[in-house]
């Protein structure tokens, strides 16, 4: 497999073409044809964002959820949110459970930034993003970077254009993390990662959970000379042996090295695999349960497209069975098939710590000692919280705009508060007499304009990009 130069990373393809012009990657000029995959001028957009390619939205891969059960979910998961740490202490299967039906677009950026310990990470280093990101940054890392962007869902809205907030609060992220961690850099499979990130928060908070995706969930994938990945494809392996031993016996028989097929897989958290709703859906079972549910979809598509002999007559050498794997058949990638597949796959952290240990002694006895020195891997929410719990000040939220609802109960300094307010109320209309109003209008007319303050609200462009101080504004 082809590196970059520092020897970290997916096939490089070369280009002149840079997107900054200072090392602080300050991109200009909106161009929405310099991605080399020109979408239609006039085109619709689906309900995730893309404009065309193979992850557009379609009725056949997605589920369909009642409204009013979203409604509910969404309710559900706002009670989670706002007592995080006792659910994740006291009831993290029913957090797990609910990650398993997907957690609703509506909330899945917070839910992600919570669920990895992101949101703690932010907290306890307030300022460290703002100070990476006025660094110029490595220039070596910064032009790969650069030439990198384009590449990165060109067919979603927000990433289609040259120059535009997405491509830009992308080169803010990567080029953060390779000044947060020089000695591992930047590795290509970064990028897509860090993409869908910034499709549901802001690169603040996209920048926090790729810090704990790779320092976590996938400690050294992205290190040089991707060792902890290559270990993982023979773990991934030795469990295929369990599950699919028709599927195993062909890839031996063919001598099929799962670094072969296995390493955009799991890189990029299969974000360049799937259809987008499966996505979604592997991403919310990740991080909360950890790499397992990477091994366990790796297998399932495995399983489903060599387990069985009669599936096997259509690929009989190495190049057929990989051009099998590199176009996986719709009806195994649909959103319910394959998350009711996963789910049910009995494939645990146990199971996966087991091997880790056993490919571990194997990999001493013919490469030697691993060179790059890993933390030890998360299994999920529950592991990271329970490393470094966090306090609640840490996981308090801060929406822009509070709404105190009529019907909600008052506390008891509320309540002596508004007897204080009405006892005062009532000497100053003692004093004073208030004069009739000399006009009545009716609240529930309907408005002939738009409304001033909406005017004030309205978004100032697609080209601005969020802050993490804006937290509602994404939901």
């Amino acid at each position: 497999m082809a590196k970059t130069e520092q020897g970290n990373g997916l096939d490089l393809r070369r280009s002149t073409e840079k997107l900054t012009d200072n090392g602080k990657g300050i991109l200009n000029a909106t161009d929405p044809e310099a991605n080399g995959s020109v979408a239609p001028r006039e085109t619709q957009v689906d309900k995730y964002g893309f404009i065309g390619g193979a992850q557009q939205y379609s009725g056949d891969s997605a589920e369909q959820i009642p409204t009013e059960v979203l409604r509910q979910r969404e309710a559900k998961w706002l009670e989670m949110l706002n007592s995080w740490d006792k659910w994740m202490a006291k009831k993290h299967k029913k957090v797990k459970e609910r990650c398993q039906k997907g957690i609703p677009p509506s909330l899945r950026g917070r839910a992600w930034l919570y669920l990895t310990g992101g949101k703690v990470r932010r907290e306890q280093n307030q300022g460290k993003f703002q100070e990476l990101d006025n660094q110029p940054g490595d220039p070596t890392w910064v032009d790969i970077i650069e030439r990198d962007l384009h590449r990165q869902f060109p067919f979603h809205e927000m990433f289609a254009a040259r120059g535009g907030h997405g491509q830009q609060d992308l080169f803010r992220v990567l080029k953060a993390y390779t000044l947060h961690r020089p000695e591992e850099g930047y590795c290509q499979a970064q990028a897509p990662v860090a993409a869908v990130l910034l499709m549901h928060m802001p690169a603040e908070d996209a920048f926090w959970v790729l810090v704990q995706i790779c320092e976590k969930y996938l400690p050294g994938y992205y290190s040089t000379g991707l060792e902890a990945i290559q270990l993982d494809g023979e773990i991934l392996n030795a469990l295929l042996r369990r599950v699919s031993p028709v599927a195993h016996r062909h890839l031996k028989k063919h001598k099929l090295e799962p670094i072969l097929y296995m390493t955009e897989w799991f890189l990029c958290a299969f974000s360049r695999t799937l259809p987008w709703a499966s996505v979604l859906r592997v991403w919310d079972m990740f991080l909360c349960e950890g790499v397992k549910i990477l091994f366990r979809v790796g297998l399932v598509l495995l399983k489903c497209m060599l387990g069985s002999q009669e599936k096997l007559k259509a690929c009989q050498g190495l190049y057929e069975t990989m051009e099998l794997l590199r176009a996986i058949q719709p009806q195994y990638t649909q959103e319910g098939f394959l998350v009711h597949e996963v789910i049910e796959l009995q494939v645990s952290e146990k199971d996966i710590e087991k091997e880790h240990h056993a490919q571990l002694r194997c990999w001493k006895e013919t490469h030697g000692d691993l060179h790059c020195k890993s933390p030890l891997r998360m299994h999920g929410a529950k592991a990271i919280m329970a490393a470094e719990p966090p306090s609640r000040q840490d996981l308090r939220q801060r929406p822009t705009i509070i709404v105190q609802s009529p019907l909600a109960p008052m506390t008891d300094g509320e309540k002596s508060e508004e007897v204080k307010g009405s006892t005062k109320t009532n000497e100053e209309k003692q004093k004073k007499t208030i004069p009739p109003p000399e006009k009545i209008i009716n609240p529930y007319l309907p408005s002939t304009g738009p409304d001033p303050l909406l005017k004030q609200l309205t978004v100032q462009g697609s080209n601005e990009s969020l802050s993490s101080a804006e937290q509602d504004t994404y939901l």
